[in-house]
């Protein structure tokens, strides 16, 4: 398994994967590509007519050729306008359909990872991966490449025009190239490092956000008189973050404005070996020839300057690709078959086995389950109970492939759960879970998130049958209520019957009822209780139980301890032999009368 995403990225990055991102589009590339090399050759036209009109038309007084060449410069100005315009819009097309591309490529791939990934991560430097890391590159993406290489045909076609009007010139111009290329280097290193800290900083403070702004974390911080410490806490991480800011801008800076006195001291230096040149009979240089090369020189200085500050972004935004792309390479421990095995939902019988299957999260921690070795008869009731940590909702998640086995296999109607596609094994294995979870959306939308086809007549029909349909039709608006925040609107009684009533509506032929009525109380248990008989009905179901109670009617028990099968049989069967079951059943009752009593 690759490393978590929590650890320190690595210091380097294959620029050949960047640019694998844009080869979809490379043909609109080569077009932008092409407006660039035109805007920069008509960008030489100016001091060119410049020189002429200086050196001929004005000493000529040829007003003709005067007009001839305003115009063109008129002109060249104007056609170079609307390519700029025109590359600008082609380019961030691009740049952002790349963008979207490698968005949609690490939700994709999240998505496919196994819980264990998400046990591991906070979901709040999740977010951040996907928000402060991708739309960090969204500037270089976007833009910064083909600015790159507008600067780069700019200052290409530029020195080439200096040389053709002056090679002396255009020699000492030159001499200053490579420092600049070094300093540009050097400034880059320093602030990646900078930027990748920044990173970490900024995922620490979505992290703190995202858990503390949540209700539960409001109610948690408000109870406990937190709040001001979370606010501390809060500033602390957003003034490392503003550090890292300022160190990240102020990288260089001094460096790089040595590059800008420098540029500012070429024209002088021009003037300087032209007046030499003259005066020693070494050649004369021309008023129209030094006017056009320092108007070059002027050119020169922005995109050269520019190659400068892009090449530093560049080089920063390489530890935000470094970032993504360790999202993109964490290993898929739960693959789909190359050749998945169909089984249709609508036919399937439902039979569930656990053949000689054991598991472990940690293999330094030992195994979770140990040769489970079970067989559940379709339509039967399963009942499954133990201590808190023997393995019962393993089984489950084992159940759904949340994990895959370690040894032996778990299959439903004969074929193994690995070799099932994603869809069919969603459409036959349904999961209520202990602590329901509810989009911020609409009452009908989280329903439909289970059969996004399905009418309103079966909303209402599933809803019915779950024992909700009558609150909802007494809210405001119905089935287009906004259930809040992970359903903060309703109860938790409230909460299960309208999973209860999602899970109806997909209607699995095996359904895994994880605790579904452990943090209720008793009145809303016995509510709750009835909707998951109906639901439990012609279907294969595991319960997983906490309270015992709820259980007594299953086909079969098992009881687990510290991963293995200790005790299997009815309740009956199971009470008379006074052994695991017993004791547990005992201990639940005490509870249920102490809870009564209060």
């Amino acid at each position: 398994m690759s490393p978590s995403p929590s650890t320190s990225p690595k210091e380097s990055v294959d620029l050949r994967r960047i640019v694998r991102l844009f080869r979809p589009y490379r043909g609109r590339i080569g077009v932008v590509a092409g407006l660039i090399f035109v805007s920069a050759v008509l960008g030489l036209a100016q001091p060119l007519l410049i020189r002429e009109i200086v050196d001929v038309a004005l000493p000529d007084r040829d007003t003709t050729l005067l007009s001839l060449l305003v115009l063109g410069m008129i002109g060249a100005a104007v056609f170079g306008a609307a390519l700029d315009v025109g590359q600008t819009w082609l380019s961030n097309t691009i740049g952002q359909r790349v963008m979207h591309d490698l968005r949609t490529a690490v939700y994709g791939h999240l998505q496919r990872l196994s819980l264990a990934f998400f046990t591991r991560t906070r979901s709040g430097e999740v977010q951040s991966r996907i928000s402060n890391d991708i739309g960090g590159m969204q500037g270089v993406v976007t833009s910064t490449v083909t600015s790159l290489v507008s600067a780069f045909t700019t200052v290409l076609a530029t020195l080439t025009a200096m040389i053709v009007l002056d090679w002396r010139l255009a020699l000492a111009t030159l001499v200053v190239v490579p420092f600049f290329v070094w300093l540009s280097r050097t400034v880059g290193k320093a602030r990646r490092k900078i930027v990748t800290q920044r990173q970490r900083r900024l995922a620490d403070m979505s992290a703190i956000v995202e858990e503390s702004l949540s209700i539960s974390g409001i109610v948690l911080s408000r109870t406990m008189g937190r709040g001001p410490d979370l606010v501390e806490r809060f500033s602390d991480s957003s003034d490392a973050v503003a550090d890292l800011e300022v160190r990240s801008a102020m990288a260089g800076r001094w460096r790089m404005a040595t590059v800008q006195i420098a540029f500012a001291a070429m024209p002088a230096l021009a003037y300087w070996i032209a007046g030499w040149t003259t005066a020693h009979g070494s050649g004369l240089v021309t008023i129209g020839t030094l006017v056009a090369f320092t108007t070059l020189q002027t050119r020169l200085l922005m995109p050269m300057v520019t190659l400068l500050r892009l090449g530093v972004e560049v080089q920063t935004s390489l530890a935000l690709f470094t970032r993504v792309f360790e999202y993109l390479d964490t290993e898929v421990d739960v693959r789909e078959p190359e050749h998945p095995t169909h089984v249709d939902p609508a036919t399937a019988r439902g039979e569930v086995r656990f053949d000689q299957v054991s598991f472990g999260y940690d293999p330094r921690s030992g195994r979770t389950l140990d040769g489970i070795d079970l067989r559940i008869p379709a339509g039967a009731t399963l009942a499954i109970v133990g201590e808190t940590g023997s393995g019962k909702t393993t089984m489950g998640y084992l159940a759904a492939r949340m994990y895959d086995v370690d040894e032996g296999a778990v299959t439903i109607d004969g074929v193994d759960v690995r070799q099932l596609s994603a869809a069919d094994r969603a459409g036959l294995v349904g999961v209520v879970a202990q602590e329901t979870y509810l989009l911020h959306a609409s009452v009908a939308e989280n329903l439909r998130f289970a059969k996004p086809d399905a009418t309103d007549e079966e909303l209402e029909q599933a809803a019915r049958s779950a024992q909700i349909h009558e609150l909802i039709a007494g809210l405001p608006d119905g089935y287009e209520t906004v259930v809040g925040e992970r359903g903060y609107r309703f109860s938790g009684g409230e909460k299960q019957r309208l999973a209860i009533a999602r899970a109806m509506l997909r209607n699995p032929p095996v359904l895994i009822l994880d605790e579904a009525t452990s943090a209720l109380d008793t009145r809303t248990e016995h509510a709750v209780q009835e909707a998951l008989e109906r639901l439990s009905e012609d279907r294969t179901t595991i319960a997983i139980a906490h309270r015992l109670s709820t259980v007594r009617d299953a086909d079969e028990i098992v009881v687990l301890d510290h991963g293995r099968i200790v005790e299997q049989g009815t309740h009956e069967q199971l009470l008379a032999r006074d052994g695991h079951y017993a004791a547990l059943l005992a201990r639940d009752e005490r509870d249920e009368t102490l809870e009564l009593a209060a």
